[in-house]
């Protein structure tokens, strides 16, 4: 109750905060009077807009398009970012064809502390070379290994649910996710208190970034996130030499062995930070796309079960890797529930140099941030974008195909997420699974309190009513 009480609260005093009037301002004189300059306002003094990007982003973005259009300015945490909603300026940010935009900088001043050296953090020539060598451990014969992998923990993590009225998927899920990413990326069965310590760890760096104070106070959400950092840190460290001597097939031991085709190979500092980023990427995201698939599926009882047919007409316990494609009508659930609720919320990039998107002028220095949560709940691009309709990604639809960034959760160009086909390999495993053990529903008139991770995730752990199925 105090949870929930908590939220309530801060939402509130996002909507309210909106309110204050801001004045109108340019976020630059454009040099050439064929540019338009790129409008905004700075929201309340000192915290800015900073309340409503983290309790009521949804609205916020759909505010500021109506108000501004796709490129408009606010001020979040003392700094200003423009915020760009829409297709096209996603493709504008995410392909880069000028070069005139890069991550590191971006990502730095909101996650960099926690999240230093990732691969996501890396541009240009760099990035390109530790992602040739990443890339070897996301092949698809190592996929295939990653899945075999994967289903004896599922099937045991799914086996300690204990159903009952009030089963929290979300918090669920995150500790399932957690444990098959020690399992396949670190070659470990962790016990719970060791499972718990590393689940605290990476939920505090998270909401490092998040911090209104951005500075080591013993007791803050800043200095909570640096410990969580050098705590993982020193959980790979140790691990380390173990996985560069041994043989195995997780991703860790993967990545020690990795080299590119020109011989290049990752240091242990390289090994420690991509592990960092790859297992908070990994299970975060999958955690958000199942919880909210969970949460559609007890709202829709009839596709549940139209998906609960499907696996089990499969025939098998778990799926294997050519099930995947078999998999249609899960596929069609899985983007719906991903254009509704982004895992990740959007992409941020700072311009190098001075620019122009649409024909605003960006002055060099300016931190850009797309929102990918906005642009797939807009009407704009999506017809009654509000509504759970898997059936606008069958082929006689194909309502995404307006743009091919009207749907993009995964990102795009370059830095397009490297985990895409792992990351939809476990959701499909886990909801199989899941599918054939367990029926469940949600409160009638019941929506989760959504707040802001490394996307829009429930906030109250999405409790629901959960049931053995008959026979399984």
């Amino acid at each position: 109750m105090a949870g929930a009480l908590v939220r309530q609260v801060q939402s509130a005093a996002a909507a309210l905060a909106y309110r204050v009037p801001a004045p109108v301002r340019p976020l630059a004189t454009p040099p050439d009077p064929r540019l338009k300059p790129v409008l905004g306002d700075a929201g309340p003094p000192f915290i800015g807009h900073a309340l409503s990007v983290l309790y009521d982003t949804l609205e916020f973005g759909r505010r500021r398009f109506a108000r501004y259009g796709p490129v408009s300015w606010s001020e979040v945490l003392g700094t200003k970012v423009v915020t760009l909603i829409g297709p096209e300026v996603t493709e504008i940010l995410a392909t880069n064809r000028d070069k005139a935009f890069a991550n590191e900088a971006a990502y730095a001043y909101f996650i960099g502390p926690f999240f230093h050296r990732g691969i996501m953090l890396m541009d240009f020539d760099e990035h390109l070379a530790h992602r040739r060598i990443m890339q070897e451990a996301f092949t698809q014969p190592r996929l295939v290994g990653y899945l075999r992998a994967m289903n004896p923990r599922i099937a045991e993590g799914l086996a300690g649910w204990r159903p009952g009225r009030r089963f929290e998927l979300y918090s669920a899920m995150k500790r399932l996710t957690l444990d098959i990413a020690n399992e396949v990326f670190v070659g470990e069965n962790a016990d719970q208190k060791d499972s718990d310590r590393i689940t605290k760890a990476f939920v505090d760096a998270v909401h490092g970034g998040q911090a209104y104070i951005r500075a080591n106070v013993p007791g803050g959400v800043w200095a909570r996130g640096l410990r969580g950092r050098r705590l993982l840190e020193g959980y790979f460290r140790d691990r380390l030499p173990a996985h560069r001597a041994g043989g195995g097939d997780d991703l860790f031991s993967v990545l020690c062995r990795a080299r590119s085709e020109d011989g290049e190979r990752f240091t242990d500092d390289d090994i420690v930070n991509h592990m960092i980023f790859v297992m908070m990427a990994a299970h975060d995201t999958s955690t958000i796309t199942l919880a909210m698939m969970g949460y559609y599926l007890g709202k829709h009882p009839e596709w549940q079960e139209k998906l609960r047919a499907e696996s089990q007409e499969l025939g098998k316990d778990a799926i294997d890797y050519p099930d995947l494609d078999r998999l249609t009508t899960l596929d069609l659930v899985m983007k719906e529930a991903m254009r509704i609720n982004s895992p990740v919320g959007g992409l941020f990039r700072q311009a190098i140099v001075d620019t122009e998107i649409l024909g605003h002028y960006i002055p060099a220095g300016t931190i850009l941030m797309t929102s990918t949560y906005a642009t797939q709940r807009m009407p704009t691009w999506w017809p009654n974008p509000d509504e759970f309709d898997p059936g606008r990604f069958a082929e006689d639809r194909r309502e995404d195909r307006i743009h091919r960034y009207a749907w993009a959760p995964f990102g795009g160009g370059a830095h397009k997420c490297i985990g895409l086909h792992f990351g939809a390999m476990e959701v499909k495993a886990i909801m199989h699974q899941l599918l054939l053990r367990y029926r469940w529903s949600v409160p009638a008139g019941y929506a989760p309190p959504i707040g802001y991770g490394t996307g829009p995730m429930p906030t109250d752990g999405l409790p629901i009513r959960l049931e053995p199925l008959t026979g399984a």
